[in-house]
């Protein structure tokens, strides 16, 4: 499982086309650049996974019951949009005009690339998450982090 890192700022084209950075793809298995998965994220982004990893993620999914309403919808609604991309020769992944809707991308994008993801976000709705005070942000890390300390 590869561990991404960083922070790369792009756009995507009239074609609906997103420039892979020379950065970020250093950091992919080489035997994954035509065997990548993007889908919708849980907030109003899109994630990049490899094929390898995306398999993993829906491994999850084979523990929930079938016969219970709320675990179908939920395997539904995850896997919705769910599409296998791959870079072209310039280095560019085709994002699909339904994800892009979803994501609210229309120019200016971030690609925030972290563990097993990259998150494919607007400019806009990333700038908005990721405005927040230190001193709540700070809080934050209180809450999540004795709460990991704690489960362990």
């Amino acid at each position: 499982m590869p561990k991404f890192i960083g922070e790369f700022d792009g756009k995507i084209d009239a074609k609906g086309r997103i420039v892979i950075p020379v950065g970020l793809k250093k950091q992919l298995p080489e035997d994954s650049f035509n065997h990548l998965v993007i889908n919708r994220g849980f907030d109003k982004c899109l994630v990049i996974y490899t094929r390898n990893d995306w398999e993993t993620e829906t491994q999850k999914l084979e523990g929930l019951d079938s016969f219970n309403k709320l675990d179908r919808q939920f395997i539904r609604i995850f896997n919705n949009g769910a599409t296998e991309i791959g870079l072209d020769t310039a280095n560019r992944v085709l994002i699909p005009k339904k994800l892009s809707q979803y994501a609210e991308i229309e120019s200016d994008v971030v690609l925030y690339a972290y563990n097993n993801k990259i998150e494919v976000w607007s400019k806009k709705n990333y700038e908005s998450q990721m405005a927040i005070d230190p001193d709540e942000f700070s809080k934050m890390a209180e809450t999540v982090m004795s709460k990991k300390k704690n489960d362990e």
